[in-house]
């Protein structure tokens, strides 16, 4: 078998609750490593509307994996290929955190390969 792309792509409102207090961006932002495969992911791009900087943490199994710091009415684009292997089972999911009642809309394009 050959390695599959797999992406975590979107367009979601957001009303931020504080730098400190990341938040689901959504449920579609979750992926979860099949049993027998592993994954790496491969790139980040993402887009701020909002008027302040807000970021996206990248969790693995819960805990802090990367910060991607988005400018205010600005993007971001992060290579991230072969940074490491994400063991089989592992849960990744992204959380965006944003200044307290900060309002915008954030494009997210998470891409990934799944490697038997």
């Amino acid at each position: 078998m050959e390695a599959e792309p797999r992406f975590r792509q979107g367009v979601f409102p957001y009303r931020g609750n504080g730098y400190d207090k990341p938040m689901q961006i959504d449920s579609t932002m979750s992926y979860v490593v099949p049993s027998g495969a592993y994954a790496q992911p491969v790139y980040l791009r993402a887009g701020n509307s909002g008027s302040q900087l807000v970021y996206l943490l990248l969790l693995l199994d819960g805990e802090p994996l990367r910060y991607f710091p988005i400018g205010a009415s600005s993007d971001s684009h992060v290579s991230l290929r072969v940074v490491q292997n994400i063991q089989p089972d592992s849960h990744l999911e992204l959380m965006l955190a944003a200044p307290e009642d900060a309002e915008g809309t954030i494009v997210v394009d998470f891409g990934l390969m799944e490697i038997p």
